[in-house]
């Protein structure tokens, strides 16, 4: 007898059979997007205000289990999913006054950037020791979404989201990029261990290379390891003396964009504010300062060209008795500027620092007969772009030497490391975030100041027009803050440091080696594939 093979006819299945089963495999199709989603919605859940650091790493672990294996055109759109996922709610305080479309604009922009980053994951998913390579490359998409475009936006790198973390003394070893790094090849170490132990549970166990094995567990343990190998990097030790330093919170009057409307209100606030600093130390309740940090835009009235404002700031400075920082918008030749000014008691301003790094949409903008197309008020609102320093700013007063980061400039990694390679023993982080109410952002930057001390060994001041003001100790540690939108003032001894972090040293020398390991990485997954299509096209002929 004769068989013969034949296909199955299932055509006389009855249709709510099929019908449920084509439900079904579309249902399968779409897991893999919806984890992709909800990962990414687990990664942002890992940033501040909360302290749940330890969800990136599960994050990353389902990323990673997704995007294994897969093509790079699934990747591309896996890692969209996951970039908006997390970026969505990270920067919806983007919209705070100005509307939606800005923040849906700039979260699906930047998700560009996570999307490429997904195909190269996926790429090299294949490769010996994939979570190495997969997390250079997560790296190296930080790398270009800090730079471009409009000279990049940085906000929601992996390292801001790990103040708490372990693996916080890892950014005195490298920078950012570093500490990022380790962080996501953990994740993805724990995803790829994860996925072997389940092969071997299986009721028909799949036999799991040692090597790959080794390398998942190495991925695991050797972030971890490294995190606690750098602790002794992490001090708070005065090494040259300390300087007791005042951090003046004034408040603004009402909350919103249009407080820059109400100028000298803002003024007025920030001297009340010092001088009822000036009475406590009168009475003895407070210990002098020797110099006062007033915040970003506490005198959006420029002293140099109103007489009255140089006046308000000057008896504020006297009565305090030393010198004051201060936030203005000057200009100068018919340009604005967003400066720093040191205020001395008798001599008036004495030096300056026009911050170099200016906020694209906020302080100019780019493409502005377009936008001005799409949104007439926010023409209106940024009337004039501002121009950008070109000098980094580090203050003297008497022994001390101040960095200067003004607000936004905090997220790039070359403009604080500035200020230290230029000798600060110090930095202040003078911002206003006042335009953006009661959101995360003023913790998510807060985050970002705590990551800086730690990576340059600095004690970090954080004055706030409206909160949340703050002093960070070297090792990252908040000693005193304020609260939101309260007219305080913060008074402590600070330790001055000199010595140079290797991250403070190295720069972006570890950024670029991390970037050519992603390179290295592309370049094998992307000959392996030539020479397995090559191959299989041969076995065809």
């Amino acid at each position: 007898m004769t068989v013969t093979a034949t296909s199955v006819d299932r055509s006389d299945r009855p249709a709510p059979v099929r019908a449920a089963r084509s439900r079904g495999a579309r249902l399968r199709r779409l897991v893999p997007a919806a984890a992709a989603a909800l990962s990414g919605v687990l990664l942002y859940v890992s940033f501040p205000p909360r302290t749940l650091w330890w969800l990136a790493l599960p994050a990353f672990a389902v990323l990673g289990l997704v995007l294994r294996g897969r093509s790079w055109k699934a990747g591309l759109g896996l890692g969209y999913l996951f970039g908006l996922g997390f970026l969505l709610p990270l920067l919806v305080w983007t919209g705070v006054e100005v509307g939606s479309v800005p923040w849906l604009a700039l979260s699906a922009v930047e998700a560009l950037f996570v999307a490429l980053v997904g195909a190269g994951i996926a790429a090299v998913s294949r490769l010996p020791a994939w979570p190495l390579w997969a997390a250079a490359v997560w790296t190296a998409g930080e790398a270009a979404r800090a730079r471009v475009p409009f000279g990049g936006f940085p906000w929601g790198k992996i390292a801001f989201g790990q103040a708490d973390g372990v693996f916080l003394p890892l950014a005195a070893v490298g920078g950012t990029p570093v500490l990022g790094f380790a962080v996501v090849l953990c994740g993805l170490g724990l995803g790829e261990a994860a996925r072997l132990l389940l092969r071997r549970r299986r009721p028909d166990p799949v036999p799991v290379r040692r090597g790959a094995a080794v390398a998942a567990l190495l991925s695991v343990a050797v972030p971890v390891v490294a995190a606690v190998a750098a602790r002794p990097l992490v001090s708070d030790a005065a090494e040259d003396g300390t300087a007791t330093v005042a951090v003046i919170q004034g408040n603004v009057p009402r909350l919103g964009l249009d407080f820059n409307s109400q100028r000298r209100a803002v003024l007025d606030y920030h001297a009340r504010e010092t001088e009822r600093l000036a009475a406590e130390i009168k009475a003895g309740r407070t210990p002098r300062p020797d110099f006062v940090l007033w915040p970003e835009n506490s005198s959006d009235v420029d002293p140099f060209a109103y007489p009255d404002a140089a006046y308000v700031i000057g008896e504020a400075a006297r009565s305090v008795g030393v010198p004051i920082s201060v936030g203005s918008v000057v200009e100068r030749d018919g340009r604005l500027y967003n400066e720093q000014i040191l205020w001395d008691p008798h001599k008036g301003p004495v030096q300056t620092y026009d911050k170099r790094r200016i906020q694209p949409f906020g302080e100019y903008l780019p493409l502005r007969s377009l936008v001005g197309a799409v949104n007439s008020d926010w023409t209106s609102m940024v009337h004039q772009d501002f121009s950008a320093g070109r000098k980094p700013g580090v203050f003297t007063v008497g022994h001390t030497r101040i960095g200067l980061t003004t607000c936004y400039e905090a997220a790039f990694d070359g403009v604080v490391r500035d200020t230290v390679t230029h000798g600060a023993q110090m930095i202040s982080v003078p911002s206003n975030n006042a335009t953006f109410d009661r959101s995360e952002m003023t913790y998510q930057q807060l985050a970002m100041s705590r990551v800086r001390a730690v990576e340059h060994s600095r004690t970090v001041t954080v004055p706030v027009t409206s909160g949340v003001s703050a002093i960070i100790l070297p090792d990252g540690t908040i000693t005193q803050k304020t609260g939101m939108f309260v007219a305080d003032h913060l008074v402590q001894k600070v330790p001055l440091r000199s010595s140079l972090t290797p991250a403070t040293r190295l720069g972006a020398l570890p950024e670029l080696a991390l970037v050519l390991v992603a390179a290295g990485g592309l370049g094998w997954a992307v000959g392996a594939g030539v020479r397995r299509r090559r191959g299989t096209e041969e076995e065809q002929a």
